[in-house]
């Protein structure tokens, strides 16, 4: 099978195409044709050399994918050969093929387009499970995220509001603060122009005159903790998902105490399979009903045939896109329409 494989670490350059032995299933997986492959900033790690899979899993990139399940393993009850599937991956989406646990699979509707349906499984599982399952949070409720316009990001608004609670994103230009507007997002803070600490006391306002996110989801990490902690109100939770302003900061314990706030540090690629499954079915049950209705719904900036991930990790590094960057792996079908934000 074709697969896209790194060379050494490095930039863009190093991915490759490949060559490689099409996978064998255990008998709790599915073999998957994949159609379309997410491009998640977990890639550009792994391809930099900063983020290694975990033990067991592939070499090969890719976090989630879309396409039909050509091959099922002896245990699999519930599936059949053909069915259109997304699934959570630990690693291996950008190839022809893929070796899946069937739980964590999710039946993509005639209703949903199959190449979107790649940008999918990785956002949804990794929103849901840590402001509902890691912060509890509630309706109502205030949630800030960084990175409003991100595939994190547009996600995170759309099932904010699917699940009653009030959202607040920051962006970095007034074409992605327009987007999220559009979106539903409540408030939208350019952290170029404005002091995000400041703006969140001013917008996030609660019952009882109190001010500060309720809960944070932070993909910056060390650059953002201070502030973050600043944000919060009281009984406020921040979980930090991502590193990219750093992995290292100091900060007073005294600021958590008094106020009774949390932080939590969270990776869904690094838990056991027994946890993915677990939040996929959850997925399944508390978000995939508005998929199908079109409530939540894939953010596809651009689509790219797999010869391009160079191309596509470059257009993720840049940082101008809105939504989800997708590698087309079956480049005989034809591509979702991309949304192309300008």
């Amino acid at each position: 099978m074709r697969a896209i494989t790194i060379s050494t670490p490095g930039g863009p350059e190093v991915l490759q195409v490949t060559e490689e032995p099409t996978p064998d299933i255990a008998a709790d997986e599915v073999l998957v044709t994949v159609h379309a492959a997410g491009i998640n900033r977990a890639d550009l790690l792994q391809r930099q050399g900063f983020y290694d899979p975990p033990a067991g899993a592939t070499l090969i990139p890719g976090l989630e994918v879309s396409g039909t399940i050509a091959e099922l393993g002896s245990e699999v009850t519930g599936w059949k050969v053909g069915d259109r599937v997304a699934a959570l991956l630990s690693g291996g989406g950008y190839a022809e093929s893929v070796p899946v646990p069937a739980g964590q699979l999710l039946p993509v509707p005639d209703s949903l387009d199959l190449t979107e349906a790649a940008g999918l499984p990785e956002v949804l599982a990794t929103v849901h499970s840590n402001i509902v399952g890691n912060a509890n949070i509630q309706a109502g409720e205030w949630l800030l995220v960084h990175g409003g316009g991100s595939g994190i990001g547009t996600a995170a608004i759309q099932i904010a509001k699917y699940l009653g609670v009030k959202i607040v994103v920051t962006v970095g230009s007034e074409r992605k603060a327009e987007f999220c507007r559009s979106l539903g997002a409540d408030a939208v803070i350019n952290y170029r122009d404005e002091d995000f600490v400041e703006r969140v006391h001013e917008i996030c306002v609660r019952p009882d005159g109190s001010t500060g996110a309720d809960v944070i989801l932070d993909i910056i990490g060390a650059k953002y903790l201070k502030s973050n902690v600043k944000a919060l109100g009281t009984d406020g939770r921040l979980v930090i998902i991502g590193m990219q302003g750093g992995a290292k900061a100091e900060l007073s314990i005294a600021s958590l105490m008094q106020p009774r706030k949390s932080v939590a540090g969270t990776t869904l690629r690094a838990r056991p399979k027994e946890q993915k499954i677990e939040i996929i079915a959850e997925v399944a049950a508390q978000l995939w009903p508005a998929v199908i209705s079109g409530d939540i719904r894939p953010i596809v900036h651009e689509t790219m045939p797999l010869s391009d991930a160079p191309k596509a990790h470059t257009a993720l590094e840049e940082g101008a896109s809105i939504g989800k960057v997708l590698l087309i792996v079956d480049e005989s079908a034809p591509a979702a329409k991309s949304e192309q934000h300008v």
